[in-house]
């Protein structure tokens, strides 16, 4: 069965898209770089400290009842979840970074429309506009 055309976007004409300065370039991928160094060191730090927690729990777990076994199983999964969560954000950072030697960063991935710089700034790996997000989230 064929796809129906999106009717968001049908019809409608294309963004030109204004080209940055090498400057401008440089300056969002230095910015996104670091970002991607502080998120890195970041969940270098937390896998160490669920190594080190791992390795604690393992040692002090003579005379522990299920509830203290739940327990240790609650408090680990938070914490690989939060390592996960870190993950997710190298990755969006460095899909701007691939966005950006593209020449899609700072452009909508669904409408073409520029987004926001403020929207930008908040969040630099952004890939979509405000209202195209807000789209998204009410599904």
């Amino acid at each position: 069965m064929a796809k129906p055309a999106d009717t968001r976007t049908a019809g409608r004409k294309p963004v030109a898209k204004a080209t940055r300065s090498a400057a401008e370039t440089e300056k969002i991928r230095a910015a996104l770089a670091a970002r991607r160094d502080e998120l890195t060191a970041e969940y270098d730090q937390t896998l160490s400290e669920i190594t080190e927690l791992q390795r604690d729990r393992l040692t002090d777990s003579a005379g522990d009842d299920q509830a203290d076994t739940g327990t240790k199983t609650f408090e680990r999964e938070q914490e690989i979840s939060l390592a996960n969560s870190i993950k997710e954000r190298i990755t969006q950072v460095e899909r701007a970074l691939e966005r950006l030697d593209e020449g899609g960063y700072g452009w909508c991935e669904r409408c073409g429309n520029p987004i926001p710089v403020e929207r930008l700034a908040a969040f630099p790996s952004a890939t979509l506009c405000v209202t195209c997000k807000q789209l998204e989230e009410r599904r």
